[in-house]
């Protein structure tokens, strides 16, 4: 575990931490569908504790686009008895807003002299409109697209290349916040500090980082 006094920088997660998370959306798809939650999830997103060729997987990594995944997704999803659509799985996503309180604290990291940066799984057809969301100027120092360099959580080799990006901070001087445990679990087996963002309890992540960057910037005063 990270020594606060050390901490040097922030990695974020995007949806689920400064968005819903997507994992929620597609379990209240599956509520709506009669789907059990972890049937309609790894319908949907794979093991995503591992890297594998699930359609949801090729798509994070830009093997392959949206319209593809969602044909193969579509077709896995009958096989298993299910009709799983990627567009109706994220329509509650697409209407939701952004956390302004997280936005809040990544403000914080950079005043505290700290270096930050978005470190998400993502897809390219998404792109334009998740960027828009946040002044990512303003908040990080690098952001990380799984899709742009064909790697994608739990690899460690994102997580690195993240870390390269602000200057070859140390495993040990960062913190990462994500909303899936294994993304949070694969950073702390690198050397990182990791903190879970609870879909029915984000607030707690923010207290916890906050009171972090606080020590960080005593530290260096």
């Amino acid at each position: 575990m990270a020594n606060p006094a050390r901490l040097e920088a922030v990695l974020f997660d995007f949806g689920g931490v400064f968005l819903d998370s997507p994992f929620a959306a597609v379990r209240e798809f599956g509520e709506r569908a009669g789907i059990p939650d972890d049937g309609v999830l790894e319908l949907v997103f794979g093991r995503y504790d591992a890297d594998t060729d699930h359609p949801w997987h090729r798509l994070e990594r830009g093997e392959i686009d949206f319209l593809s995944a969602r044909r193969e997704i579509i077709d896995l999803s009958t096989a298993a008895g299910h009709r799983v659509d990627l567009v109706e799985a994220f329509a509650t996503l697409v209407r939701a807003g952004i956390r302004a309180e997280m936005v809040a604290v990544a403000r914080e990291v950079r005043a505290a002299g700290l270096k930050s940066a978005i470190v998400t799984n993502n897809v390219r057809e998404f792109g334009e409109s998740w960027r828009a969301m946040l002044p990512l100027d303003e908040l990080f120092d690098a952001v990380v697209d799984s899709h742009e360099i064909g790697l994608r959580k739990p690899d460690p080799r994102i997580y690195e290349h993240a870390l390269g990006l602000l200057g070859g901070v140390a495993p040990a001087s960062a913190v990462f916040l994500d909303d899936f445990e294994g993304n949070v679990a694969a950073a702390e087996r690198l050397g990182m500090q990791g903190i879970l963002v609870d879909h029915d309890d984000w607030p707690r992540a923010i207290d916890r980082l906050r009171s972090l960057v606080s020590r960080a910037a005593g530290a260096h005063a």
